[in-house]
C-alpha cells in the first residue's frame, strides 16, 4: 500500500515546544518550524528574550507563546507541558535544545580542574532537562497516539575533547537517553531521535575568541566553513515531520564532516 505524504508546510498546525528557544540554535528551530506551519512554544529561562522571539514569529502571521522554563526543575517542565496543551490543545513535537555551553558558558579546563558544582549544573540542564521535558510531554503524546521528540546532542561526543569533559559526558548521555526513550515510547507511536551539531556560530557567541574557535574548526571539516544555526533547521524539520515516521533511536550528525576524521 502506497503511503502519501503531503510535503507542503510539513508541520501545518502541529504544536512544537522548543526549549532554549530564545537564542541561537533554539531560536532558529523556532523560526524554521514555524515557517513549516507549526505553532511554537518557546520555553526558555529568559522569558523576555523568549517573548521577543515569539513576537518575531507572530509578526509573520504565525502562532507562538513564550513560557519561562528552567528545564532542570520538574515543576517547571510539567507546567510547560500543561500550558502548551491548554493553549494550543495538544503537543506534537518536543525539541530538547536547552543546554549550558554558550549563553551560560561551560568552563574549558582539564577534567581534574572541573568545579564539581558546575559538573552537577551541566548535568542538571543538559541531561536531566531532556529527561524531565520528555517525561512531561509523554502523557499528551501517548493519549493522542503520536509524537516526535528531538534531542540535541553534540558531535563532541564522537570527537571527544580534553577541555570540557562535563559537557561531552552530558551530550553522550543525551544519545543514551534518546535510545532508551525510543524503546520505551515506540509502542505509542512516538519517535525519539537526536541531532548532533558541530561547533555552531550564532548570536550567543559575541567574543572574538569564539569566532576564532569556529574558524579553526572550520578548517578541519570536510565542508570547510563555519556552521550556523540554520544549517540544523532542515534536519529538525525532517525529524519533526511525517517524513521520518519510521525512524527512531537514531542520531544524525550535522557537523560538516569533522567527526569523520
Amino acid at each position: 500500500m502506497t503511503r502519501i505524504i503531503d510535503r507542503s508546510f510539513r508541520l501545518n498546525n502541529k504544536v512544537a515546544i522548543i526549549t532554549g528557544g530564545a537564542y541561537g540554535i533554539g531560536r532558529s528551530f523556532c523560526l524554521g518550524l514555524s515557517d513549516e506551519g507549526a505553532k511554537i512554544v518557546i520555553a526558555d529561562i529568559d522569558q523576555e528574550a523568549a517573548k521577543a522571539t515569539a513576537a518575531e514569529i507572530e509578526a509573520k502571521g504565525n502562532d507562538a507563546i513564550a513560557l519561562k522554563t528552567d528545564v532542570s526543575r520538574p515543576e517547571d517542565t510539567l507546567e510547560m507541558a500543561r500550558r502548551a496543551a491548554d493553549h494550543f490543545g495538544t503537543i506534537d513535537i518536543l525539541v530538547n535544545n536547552a543546554a549550558i555551553f554558550a549563553r551560560v558558558k561551560v568552563s574549558r579546563v582539564p577534567f581534574y580542574e572541573v568545579d564539581l558544582n558546575e559538573w552537577d549544573r551541566v548535568m542538571e540542564v543538559n541531561l536531566k532537562g531532556p529527561f524531565l521535558c520528555s517525561r512531561a510531554v509523554f502523557p499528551y503524546m501517548k493519549a493522542q497516539g503520536r509524537g516526535k521528540i528531538i534531542n540535541i546532542s553534540s558531535s563532541t561526543f564522537f570527537t571527544g575533547s580534553p577541555r570540557f569533559p562535563h559537557y561531552v559526558a552530558s551530550k553522550g548521555g543525551v544519545i543514551g537517553l534518546s535510545r532508551s526513550l525510543a524503546l520505551a515510547m515506540g509502542e505509542f507511536n512516538i519517535n525519539v531521535n537526536c541531532i548532533a551539531p558541530g561547533r555552531t556560530f550564532s548570536e550567543d557567541h559575541t567574543d572574538q575568541d569564539a569566532l576564532q574557535r569556529c574558524q579553526n574548526i572550520a578548517s578541519l571539516r570536510i565542508m570547510k566553513r563555519i556552521e550556523y544555526p540554520d544549517d540544523l533547521v532542515g534536519t529538525a524539520v525532517f525529524l519533526a515531520s511525517a517524513d521520518s515516521d519510521f525512524i527512531t533511536g537514531q542520531t544524525i550528525i550535522v557537523d560538516g564532516g569533522i567527526s569523520m576524521h
